[in-house]
């Protein structure tokens, strides 16, 4: 293997059992010197002509990855090293640890391009936490593989005992890691939350696992202190993790928890449906696609998703690709803007359409957004539809849109601000501000330059059809687009658009707008106004946590020494959030405690406990987060 014939390359993907198989085979003395080593393995790969990738340790070590037919490094068997200690060696275990973890789905062999990916919930395009892909669905719409526990009416049969074993063990994995933070989460702790990880798929969990490998790509991007990786994203993926490992240990599953690897569909019928618009999908995993979001003659909302790994290109080109349902002749272009007769129908719990044998499509004539049913997702009062949503569930798992009529006032950063309108066209008085935002930031997409666009024209009347956002005081993320019926000043679109925009694939130009001419004034200055969720003192809860996700309990002990013992939660007591002030001092104090044996000696403390001092104030800090963000509509 001559070194003159190789050339730099990146290191293929590994299964994550593989990584945590060689790291536990490691001595004592190795795992110390391991987090050096997978730092002395940046960019000394080469692609060799047989197609392996080597990288070299000095003269007398070579480590050699032979990825399999997916790319992959999915055996022990494919990654080897020539010195004299392999396997259980440290340059094989740095080299597997500095290679990016692969996702289930994709060490698997490649599967049959007739069956789609659907890697994506609905909220995927939205810029909310991607989460990671799902496997492919069931085009035939059965069930779904053993473990997969959730019935279609959302209640839960018993777990098995190894789905409570991989429970505690993710439990304790997870404690340990967080107890650790990303200071002291390096590839050991990785790895024993990727054989938590393992055992979980094991057990029929690959949801559970998902969110044990978010963990670990985010303690390696913490580490590797990557911009695009904030402590906020990696906060969510340990109470996420934290709260399904507690609910399975403790023996209580339930959707979301123990749903299985492919998506359950089940039979529904005839249904006829309408298009309502497009939403491009990227997620940081790669992959890209597109969903169309459709409106059945009952109010129920249906998509139809087409994600598959491509990233960028694919989520671009997929808004014009083929509908893969039933033999239906419509591109997704035509999809968000026309219709569908289904027979034979299988339809998902969040209403993704399958592509099973036995479906049957016709096309049909589209609606516009002022011809019902489409009409009556506009008819009630934004704050109305957000409590709904809420209440139903919907707006939590990603499926809620909410469309509303709105006058544009103008830019704020990197909101446009706009007013409610009632059925009569004039602002609603009662109503908030209401900020736009962007569904997906990246500037290759049209959303921001639409935005833009329309924040150019102050007093413009529109209709905005989006998805409410959970984490921002009344902000609402569009998908499309269009006039407001009866509005004299509004957009103008092309007939062939059949009154909207898709705002990830359209774009808007000069002639869609009218004449400044008749544009309304509407008083007062172009500024956000009050966010209740950002002036609240529930910042010091969040600084506390991130703080224990960075430095480990450490970091959170320390937070509450000095001459004065937690004197940053007065101002939550005054603002009256006395519960997170207790559940805030709690922690700090079990983050301190510093157990003695039996002779008086100190002891390391448990993390069992600091975790669930961890995990009671972040679901605590997140209902009080999302109960602000409810009332900000009203």
């Amino acid at each position: 293997m001559s070194s003159t014939t190789s050339t730099a390359a990146p290191l293929p993907a590994v299964a994550p059992e593989v990584l945590a198989q060689a790291v536990e085979d490691l001595s004592a003395r190795l795992r110390k010197k391991l987090d050096a080593a997978v730092a002395g393995c940046a960019g000394s790969a080469r692609a060799e002509p047989d197609g392996s990738v080597t990288v070299r340790f000095g003269e007398d070590a070579v480590v050699t990855l032979r990825p399999g037919a997916s790319g992959v490094v999915t055996e022990a068997g494919q990654a080897v090293c020539g010195c004299l200690l392999a396997p259980r060696c440290l340059h094989r275990a740095a080299v597997l640890g500095a290679a990016p973890l692969a996702d289930p789905a994709d060490a698997s062999e490649p599967a049959d391009a007739s069956e789609p990916s659907d890697p994506a919930a609905p909220g995927l395009g939205t810029g909310t936490p991607p989460g990671e892909p799902r496997a492919a669905p069931d085009p035939d719409g059965g069930a779904e593989p053993d473990g997969a526990v959730p019935l279609a009416d959302g209640v839960a049969q018993p777990l098995t005992p190894a789905a409570r074993a991989a429970g505690a063990a993710l439990w304790t994995a997870s404690a340990e890691a967080l107890a650790a933070g990303v200071t002291a989460g390096g590839a050991v702790v990785q790895a024993e939350l990727l054989r938590a990880a393992h055992s979980a798929r094991v057990a029929g969990l690959p949801a559970v696992e998902a969110a044990a490998l978010r963990v670990v790509r985010g303690l390696r991007a913490a580490r590797a202190r990557d911009a695009a990786q904030g402590l906020t994203d990696l906060t969510a993926a340990f109470a996420g993790l934290l709260r399904v490992a507690a609910l399975l240990a403790s023996g209580t599953g339930g959707p979301g928890v123990t749903d299985g690897g492919r998506r359950a569909y089940g039979a529904g019928g005839s249904l006829r449906v309408q298009g309502l618009c497009r939403e491009p999908v990227l997620s940081a995993t790669g992959y890209g696609g597109v969903v169309t979001h459709l409106l059945g003659a009952d109010g129920a909302l249906y998509s139809v998703s087409d994600v598959r790994p491509g990233g960028l290109a694919r989520a671009r080109g997929a808004g014009a690709a083929s509908v893969a349902l039933g033999g239906g002749v419509l591109d997704h272009a035509g999809l968000a803007r026309g219709g569908l007769r289904v027979v034979g129908a299988t339809v998902s719990a969040d209403g993704r359409l399958g592509a099973g044998r036995g479906v049957r499509a016709t096309p049909v004539p589209g609606l516009s957004w002022s011809q019902e049913p489409l009409a009556a997702l506009f008819a009630r009062p934004a704050a109305e539809a957000v409590a709904a949503h809420q209440a139903a569930g919907a707006a939590e798992s990603g499926t809620a849109l909410l469309g509303c009529d709105v006058r544009v006032v103008g830019a704020a950063g990197e909101y446009l601000l706009v007013r409610e309108l009632s059925a009569d066209g004039a602002v609603r008085p009662e109503a908030p501000l209401l900020r736009l935002r962007p569904a997906h930031p990246h500037p290759e997409l049209a959303h921001t330059a639409n935005l833009r666009r329309l924040a150019g024209h102050p007093g413009l009347a529109v209709r905005v059809l989006g998805r409410p956002d959970l984490d921002r005081a009344a902000t609402l993320r569009p998908l499309a687009v269009g006039p407001v019926p009866g509005a004299e000043h509004t957009l103008r679109l092309p007939p062939e658009w059949l009154d909207r925009a898709d705002l990830g694939y359209d774009r808007l130009q000069g002639s869609h707008f009218p004449d400044a001419g008749g544009a309304v004034a509407l008083p007062g200055a172009c500024e956000p106004g009050p966010d209740p969720l950002a002036d609240s003192p529930l910042w010091r809860v969040r600084r506390l946590l991130e703080a224990g996700v960075a430095g480990g309990r450490r970091a959170v002990a320390g937070s509450g020494r000095g001459p004065e013992p937690l004197p940053a939660y007065g101002p939550l007591r005054r603002a009256g959030f006395a519960t997170a002030a207790d559940l805030a001092g709690a922690l700090v104090l079990e983050a301190d405690r510093r157990p003695r044996n039996a002779f008086g000696r100190l002891t390391e403390p448990s993390a069992d406990g600091y975790a669930r001092a961890w995990l009671a104030s972040a679901t605590h800090l997140e209902a009080a987060r999302r109960s602000l963000v409810a009332a900000s509509w009203s």
